[in-house]
Formats: structure tokens, sequence, C-alpha cells
């Protein structure tokens, strides 16, 4: 009888080999499809760009404090296991909340890391989520910033952020003063990483008064001045957040912040400037981040200066929870914000137009809520920059909407928006414009933020529009790989299928008489 054949019936060959090679391609096969399902970057180009007519501010002032706890920041005696703690640890910073500021919680997203903060507040974008290949350390992608917009940007901080904004950003419009990665070093004071930023500062505006080109182009409208103030970051790392260490380094914060506002006054002489201070992520009990701990998702949002409003009495309902009851702010409005938000903004604030890539919606497009813009802009300013903010969005849907049209079999577009044959967006869009042409403000503001939902909605329905699908190929595919490894431990054609079922049945009696001994024994046991 031929080697091939075993009681008459070919034999098969299961090869190990052959299972191990298979089950290798397949699961590449499978660990790529999960970063196509859920790692394909949101980052989309060619969108028009918009912006609100005129410029309340002439420049804009950027603080971030990186790693920097909301509640650590403003409440009352935040650390009393401190002795001779103060009670108000940032009293410059507190004196703009109840004077002559806006102020609120902006809530972050996961990652909380430092890099995909900046990306929010600055690109109005949440993380892509395609940079978890680079370590959340560069894009893959480019896109757009308020730097990018504004005439110059005068950058200053840590070499892991302030790269990022001038890649892609056009030449020269970002200029950056870092100091060496060497010098984050955790054994050392990080006070001194942010008073190294200041001494920046002032230096540059030092060498304006002898240097014509730099004072020419200080005075530029739609000027940003940004600091990345890294040292609680690293102190919190260090020393965790609740420690005396910490705590010096955000009186240090508040003190830079103070110096700042003081170095930009007396330089410009005049009180055409916004600020904005707020931090990219919190920090844990234990000195980490980057999950979604409310420890790391809350930190502060405070804005003053031309173009913010002053403080405004609390609401009813309260503005106010549990969180911030300890802050002794409870007679004052908190307004909160999503952190991509912030780009909205400060695009408002000093008039460029507004991130391509931004999501961020303006904190004034709801009429109903008071916002951070001064009333004395007007509603119909107000009115115009929730236009903008809603045409921003739309406009990116529009993009997606037509490459998954161009691209996509039986595609099924987002009913809010294209249910009719005339686009129930672009009727929305006329319909706003109605509004604002007879001047009926908040109707139009109201219309504004409803198009804005509805847009972010159909931001989502295109970016997740293709994962039921890919999630049930993924899954077919991950069954019958299961069953082909089974075919290896059953081998259910090494022998014909009646020998088979006999050899089946004689296995099966010779443990009948185990079952059967086991059930006597279970029978005489409930009988004891």
């Amino acid at each position: 009888m031929s080697p091939a054949v075993k009681n008459g019936s070919p034999a098969t060959n299961y090869s190990v080999g052959r299972l191990l090679l298979i089950g290798l391609l397949f699961h590449i096969v499978f660990i790529g499809s999960v970063f196509d399902c859920y790692f394909t970057s949101p980052v989309i180009h060619g969108m028009q760009s918009f912006q609100t007519q005129g410029a309340e501010a002439k420049r804009l002032v950027l603080i971030v404090g990186d790693g920097l706890r909301a509640d650590l920041l403003l409440n009352e005696n935040p650390f009393p296991k401190i002795k001779d703690s103060p009670t108000i640890v940032a009293p410059h910073l507190r004196s703009i909340v109840e004077t002559r500021g806006a102020f609120g919680i902006s809530h972050t997203r996961v990652p909380t890391e430092s890099r995909p903060g900046h990306v929010a507040i600055i690109g109005g974008m949440y993380e892509d989520v395609s940079a978890v290949t680079k370590g959340w350390k560069t894009n893959p992608v480019d896109f757009d910033s308020v730097f990018n917009q504004s005439s110059t940007t005068f950058s200053f901080g840590s070499p892991d952020i302030l790269p990022m904004f001038a890649r892609g950003a056009i030449p020269g419009r970002v200029l950056e003063w870092s100091y060496s990665p060497e010098e984050e070093d955790f054994t050392k004071d990080a006070v001194e990483l942010d008073y190294w930023v200041l001494n920046q500062v002032e230096t540059l505006f030092r060498n304006a008064t002898t240097n014509p080109v730099l004072k020419a182009k200080l005075h530029q409208n739609k000027v940003v001045f940004f600091l990345h103030l890294l040292g609680l970051d690293t102190t919190g790392h260090s020393y965790r957040p609740h420690s005396p260490e910490y705590m010096r380094n955000i009186q240090a914060v508040d003190t830079i912040v103070k110096r700042t506002e003081e170095l930009v006054n007396n330089f410009f002489g005049d009180e055409e400037t916004s600020f904005v201070f707020t931090a990219d992520h919190g920090m844990s009990v234990i000195g980490n981040h980057g999950d979604g701990h409310p420890d790391c998702t809350r930190t502060p949002l405070i804005a003053w200066g031309k173009g913010v409003r002053g403080p405004l009495p609390d609401t009813f309902p309260s503005s106010h929870d549990e969180y911030s009851k300890p802050w002794g702010l409870n007679n004052l409005y908190r307004r909160d914000v999503e952190q991509a938000d912030i780009a909205a903004l400060m695009s408002a604030l000093i008039g460029t137009s507004w991130p391509v890539n931004s999501v961020g919606v303006l904190p004034d497009v709801d009429p109903d809520r008071p916002g951070y813009l001064a009333p004395k802009l007007g509603k119909k300013a107000l009115a115009e920059a929730a236009f903008v903010n809603a045409k921003m969005i739309l406009e990116q849907y529009r993009i997606k909407h037509e490459l998954k049209t161009a691209h996509t079999l039986f595609y099924k577009p987002y009913p809010p928006l294209e249910s009719n044959q005339v686009q129930t967006r672009i009727h929305q869009l006329e319909q706003i414009q109605s509004l604002i042409s007879t001047s009926k403000w908040d109707e139009s503001r109201r219309a504004s933020h409803t198009l804005i939902k509805q847009s972010l909605a159909g931001l989502h329905y295109l970016q997740t529009y293709d994962r039921t699908l890919l999630r049930t190929i993924v899954t077919f595919a991950h069954i019958g790989w299961m069953l082909y490894a089974s075919l290896y431990i059953i081998r259910p054609l090494d022998q014909p299928r009646q020998q088979v079922a006999k050899s089946t049945a004689n296995e099966a009696m010779k443990f009948f008489p185990l079952v059967i001994a086991d059930r006597g024994y279970r029978i005489s046991r409930d009988w004891m």
C-alpha cells in the first residue's frame, strides 16, 4: 500500500511549521487591522479658512503651566500638611479671578500628556491618535494652529513642545527659544527652567529697544507670545503634587505671570493685550498622568485683558460643584470649557483665521450662557463669531464627506446634514446668514450652536463610518483562524469517518465504568 494512503484514506499532512507561518501572517494582518480601525489620522487638508471681521486685541500672551492641577492653584489652603503654607498660593492669579478676569476649568481628554494637551490648546484639535506610533512625541500629519495663523509667534520653553508647532507652519512664522534637553534634569530644581523662560522674555523686550526690525515685528497686530513653563510637571513627577517643592513651583509660576504682564504692558504702553493662562494636563497624587482620572483632566483656565469680560456673579443654579467649593469663589461665575475650545477663544480675541483643523467651540456661541468675551463687543460681533465657528467645523465635515463619497461603495451620508436634494447644511448656513442680516443676534447664535453640534456629530460619524464593517470582518477572520487551528488538535482527516466514530465510541466505553462508579459514589454519599 502506498505510504500516502493509510487505512483506505489519504493521510493528511498536519505540518506544525505551516500552522505557525499561517498564524504569524494572520496576526500581523490582525494587528494592522486594529490600527486601521482605531488609529487612522483625523487630520485632513484642503479646507477653506474663516475668520471674524476685526480684532478686539492687538496681541495675545498664552502661558501654560505644564502639569498644573486646578484645585491646587485655586483652593484656599491647598497644602494643609505643609507647615506655614499660605492660604492663597498664587495671589496674583487669584486677584485676576476676583477683580478683572474670567475663570473656569478646562477639561482635557485622554491621553493626558503634554503633547496632546498643547495640540488641543493651540491647534484646537484633539490628539491625532495615529501619533501613538510616534510615542506621542511628533505628529505623523502636519496640522494648523493659532501660531501658524498669527503674524508672528514668539515661543519660549521646552524643546519637547515648541518644535511641533513650527513644523508645518509658514517658515519664519513661529520663532523658538528653548533650553537644551539636558536641562530637563529630574535631580535639579525645576523652577530654574521656568525662570529661564522669563529671562528670555526679558531679553527679547530689552533687545527690541535697540533693534528697530525686532521692535517693528513686535508691534504688528496678531502677535502671539507663548510661555511654556515645564517646572511643575517635572517637580510633580519628582516630589508629588502635594509636596513643598510643587507648592513653591506654583508660587514661582504666579510670580512669572505677574512679571510677564508687567513686561508686556511696560513695553507696549497700551491695554491692547489679551492674556490666557491654563495647563495642558493635571497630575495624580502619586505624580503621574496620562489616564482619565479627574486629577489629570481638570486644569485651570484664567483669561483677562483686552476683549475679555470681567468677573460675573454666580448664576442660579450655581455654576459650582463640590470640587470648586474649596476655592472660596462661590460668589463668582465659573465657566468651564473643553480644552480645544481655548484655540477658538484665542482666535476670536486677536482676529486671526481659525485653525482649519480646529473642532473647538467658542464659549460664547451659546447665548444662554455667559462666555469669556467682553459684552461690549456687542451682540452682532458675538453672532458673527459663532457663525464663523459653525462654518469652520462644517467645512471639515464637507471635505471628509466628499472624500468618503469618492472612496466608499454604497456610502450612506449623515442624515441630519444630507437628508434632502439640497443639502440640509447649506440650508442651515443660509438660514443663519438671514438671521444675522435681520439683526436677530441671539437666534442666529442658537442656530450656529445647533449646526456646530450637528457638524461635530457628523465628523464623528465619518471618522467611525467603517468601524462596524471592519470589526465584523476581523471577528469572522479570527473565528476562522480558531477553527483552522483546531483542526491540528482534532485531526479529523487522519482516519476514515467510520473509524473516527468507532474510535470515539470505544473511548467513551473506556470511561463508562468510571462514570457509573462516580455516580454510585455520589448516590451513596448522599444517603449517608
